[in-house]
């Protein structure tokens, strides 16, 4: 299907304010606190924002390039985003039985490439304090996935901290994940938006 013609398109984009999207997965409500979070800074910042948990999201993946920010968090599970079989093992140890199909990974890999211009995103991951110095992360490799979909990862990834598996949020985090979703957000009402060919 062929996009509007330019014109009519920036205009309409120049006629409402910034959008984001925070999409999640989360096994225990740790990734989600901080997805939360995030978002609530964003907010903050004048910037309206939905938030999805990927795991519930099947319909959401061909709107995400409808966004002018892209902020995506999981856990890490051995040193990258969760796969079905570490995701089986979460579920082993309480997780909800509805997360062992769909996370992170998947969703990214159902993300279409965005429309020309100036598409934002950030990532983020959630790990047990005692590995924060160890290498690889979910929000490392999600980065490296959406540059591959021609997303602007321009913000370095963050992780926060959980006390162990199923948490809790090491004290401090949300607060600290409400700030850098602020920061995002006054970053995009800064550049304000992008024209789109």
């Amino acid at each position: 299907m062929d996009r509007p013609d330019p014109a009519p398109d920036q205009a309409r984009d120049r006629g409402r304010g910034a959008r984001a999207l925070v999409a999640h997965e989360s096994m225990f409500g740790n990734t989600r606190l901080v997805a939360d979070a995030v978002a609530h800074g964003l907010e903050r910042a004048g910037v309206s924002t939905d938030v999805v948990d990927v795991a519930e999201a099947g319909a959401v993946g061909p709107t995400v390039p409808d966004y002018d920010v892209l902020v995506v968090g999981a856990p890490t599970h051995a040193f990258s985003p969760s796969r079905a079989s570490s995701r089986a093992q979460a579920i082993e140890q309480g997780a909800p039985l509805d997360h062992e199909e769909r996370g992170m990974r998947e969703w990214l890999a159902e993300v279409p490439e965005p429309p020309p211009g100036a598409h934002h995103a950030a990532t983020f991951d959630t790990r047990v304090t005692t590995v924060r110095h160890l290498p690889g992360s979910a929000a490392v490799k999600a980065a490296r996935i959406l540059r591959r979909h021609h997303y602007l990862v321009e913000d370095a990834p963050r992780s926060f901290y959980v006390e162990d598996l199923q948490g809790p949020l090491v004290a401090g985090e949300v607060d600290r994940a409400e700030e850098w979703g602020a920061e995002l957000g006054a970053a995009q009402v800064a550049r304000g938006r992008s024209p789109r060919a």
